[in-house]
């Protein structure tokens, strides 16, 4: 892998952020972005277990999908309160994906503002928390709506692996999915993953690395493939934004709707065909990039 670091603004104007990220699709960080906001110096464990403690949440493993696993099913179930104490505890390699929170608590989202200075299209109805605790992992994959997204840091620190979408034959996409076939846990250790012998096309992968501390939002442009490891028990809020034009959002939803109905289909009716079929595309796609 080729990686280089992101680049970091205290403030950007939202011009230069337009003009130089927006447009060219390149992951930004801005650190003063989230420090006028309530949330900032609000939203803790202990208020979020005040506010949601109750709620009944799925938590997730870090072990990877396999020809078997359904899509976005949780491995168990806890309240938030429980979950919380959990991962308080010590390292626990449990996240929480996708959490609605604001459903539940609608008044939090007076705690923050959407910077629609900087872009147009946010889904207001879904602001998202993601909670983990050290130790857990978010394998590498992309959004499959294909959405913009500010993806804000509150508690704990986040180590961030980022690869622009056309890079993702040689990251292995499994045809059909936004999950790569290969295993990235631990990457930046001397004996981590991937397996370069296994998966030699990720050694040409250009992309980008960072650590998220709090109040560090870091932009992510459509299709950004993102494998994300828990230095510390944290959480992050993701602020999602449509793509200009109606080319993209129809990719969005066809992925959606199509593309994984029809994964989910096979997945359930033929489940070791299917996988075999997508991991021989996926190394047949990945030869190619290294011719």
């Amino acid at each position: 892998m080729q990686l280089k670091p992101v680049d970091t603004f205290d403030t950007i104007s939202p011009e230069q952020f337009r003009r130089e990220y927006y447009l060219p699709g390149k992951p930004v960080i801005i650190k003063s972005l989230a420090k006028t906001w309530p949330a900032y110096d609000k939203w803790n464990w202990d208020f979020l277990k005040q506010t949601a403690g109750h709620h009944k949440v799925g938590i997730y493993n870090n072990i990877k999908s396999d020809a078997y696993t359904p899509i976005n099913t949780a491995d168990d179930y806890k309240t938030f309160g429980e979950y919380v104490d959990m991962i308080s505890q010590g390292p626990a390699g449990w996240r929480i994906f996708l959490f609605n929170i604001f459903d539940h608590s609608p008044q939090l989202t007076k705690d923050f503002t959407w910077p629609e200075e900087y872009m147009k299209g946010f889904v207001k109805k879904y602001p998202m928390l993601f909670v983990g605790g050290a130790t857990s992992i978010t394998h590498m994959h992309f959004d499959i709506d294909l959405s913009h997204i500010l993806h804000t840091q509150f508690v704990g620190r986040k180590r961030v692996l980022l690869f622009p979408y056309e890079e993702q034959y040689k990251l292995y996409r499994k045809p059909f999915e936004v999950l790569s076939l290969a295993d990235f846990s631990n990457y930046h250790l001397k004996n981590g993953k991937p397996d370069y012998d296994q998966f030699p096309a990720i050694k040409q992968a250009i992309g980008y690395e960072v650590i998220l501390e709090h109040g560090d939002t870091l932009f992510m442009p459509a299709g950004c493939w993102h494998h994300m490891e828990y230095l510390d028990s944290g959480f992050a809020m993701s602020l999602r934004a449509m793509q200009e034009g109606i080319a993209p959002k129809l990719h969005g939803v066809w992925n959606l709707f199509g593309m994984r109905g029809i994964d989910t289909l096979l997945k359930k009716t033929a489940p070791q065909w299917w996988y075999s079929f997508k991991k021989r595309k996926a190394f047949e796609a990945a030869e190619k990039e290294l011719i």
